[in-house]
């Protein structure tokens, strides 16, 4: 798939309207930004249009306002106003990034009419709006007046046909809607590890649940050589197959289901790989007594909480030999300093692999603040920032946010 980038257009004289992710942490005392990644992200595709002559004008929008209301009934601005990201935008631009109070107000119309090139105005948080999530035609339409150019570069949300990411392109010529750096390599990374005829293709899927996955699993049936499970979705498996789990998470009405992926996995000379042995606790929580035991005879009151040293050994193994690699989820509870060695030690599995030549995707927030937190972020071959995107394009949905722009 050749997408139509920023690449293709000179911006000389033309405000871009570009739809960003800047649906970022925030301090919840000061509301300073606590990580900027996504921010940075979008620079590259700002740069290029003010370094042609052009104007921006970004919209994003910032947490769940209409669902997360004050106990007034009320919206908490105060928690989920962009304002809270002027400050680092602004920084990383090298530009001082002006602010409109609303979307679609006249003040905000002013303001995106009257933009000279090479400054930038960011608009309020959409989704104060619930015609942004409903994808209202009316409300794209007053979007749409802001910019000459519409521009993409919002990954983690083009599974969603929302006005901003989706309707909004229908108020734009074909010439006039393109997609951002960002969304360009999301993508281009995506299909390198779905079509390349490398091999082995190994898929490590960890978290919690099975019923998350499903899809996914299904689809990479038809495409990996290996594919590695582990965090507490495996004790599901485990189960099914009558091993004992004690008070591992596990979801009983999809036993049948991990019966029939094994089949299938089988069935098609997939290697679909189990964590052999577990680290134990005996609650959830820091300080929780540990052991290793075999993960289908883990005694009651205690619960698997991490993959521990051969099965980490097995799938380190399997991840070398690999020239593909697609990780999502984390190997075990990570956040939790006595249960974090499954995911890292799989982290730097991966990023050795990368290291001799293999292709990485990273994708899917656990395993993303993993990457992070572990420093390997860098040492990998690329770094997914939609998680929910990620995965719906790798089940083989069409992502409403790209076929807006390809048609």
């Amino acid at each position: 798939m050749s997408l139509k980038t920023v690449e293709n257009i000179n911006f000389k004289g033309l405000r871009a309207l570009v739809r960003v992710d800047f649906n970022v942490p925030l301090d919840k005392k000061t509301f300073e930004v606590t990580d900027d990644t996504r921010i940075r992200s979008a620079v590259p595709t700002i740069k290029k249009v003010l370094n042609d002559g052009g104007s921006v004008v970004l919209m994003s929008h910032l947490g769940r306002p209409l669902k997360k209301l004050k106990e007034d009934g009320t919206i908490d601005y105060t928690k989920h106003t962009l304002k809270h990201v002027v400050k680092t935008t602004s920084e990383l631009l090298g530009v001082p990034v002006k602010f409109a109070e609303d979307c679609i107000s006249d003040e905000a119309f002013t303001l995106s009419a009257t933009l000279q090139p090479g400054e930038v105005l960011l608009l309020e948080n959409l989704r104060f709006y619930k015609e942004e999530e409903k994808g209202d035609a009316a409300f794209a339409e007053k979007l749409s007046k802001h910019g000459d150019v519409y521009v993409n570069d919002a990954f983690g949300t083009a599974h969603r046909a929302h006005a901003s990411t989706t309707i909004v392109a229908n108020y734009f010529d074909d010439k006039h809607k393109l997609f951002g750096y960002l969304m360009a390599n999301e993508v281009s990374s995506a299909q390198k590890v779905l079509t390349s005829s490398e091999k082995p293709f190994t898929a490590i899927l960890g978290g919690a649940k099975v019923s998350d996955k499903i899809l996914l699993i299904e689809s990479l049936l038809d495409k990996a050589n290996n594919i590695i499970i582990g965090g507490g979705m495996a004790y599901t498996f485990f189960k099914a197959q009558g091993g004992n789990i004690g008070n591992s998470l596990v979801e009983d009405d999809k036993l049948e289901l991990a019966l029939e992926l094994i089949a299938k996995a089988k069935a098609k000379n997939v290697q679909l790989l189990l964590p052999v042995d577990s680290v134990i606790a005996d609650k959830f929580a820091p300080d929780a007594e540990t052991q290793q035991s075999p993960s289908n005879a883990i005694a009651e009151g205690w619960m698997g909480l991490d993959i521990s040293e051969q099965a980490i050994a097995t799938f380190s193994e399997t991840i070398l030999a690999s020239k593909i690699i697609l990780w999502n989820g984390p190997m075990g509870v990570f956040e939790m300093e006595k249960f974090q060695q499954g995911t890292k030690a799989i982290a730097e599995a991966v990023a050795k692999a990368t290291a001799q030549g293999a292709f990485s995707l990273v994708g899917g927030g656990d395993s993303v603040a993993a990457v992070n937190q572990f420093g390997l972020a860098n040492q990998v071959s690329y770094v997914s920032t939609g998680g929910g995107a990620m995965l719906e394009y790798f089940e083989g949905k069409e992502l409403p946010g790209i076929k807006a722009i390809t048609g």
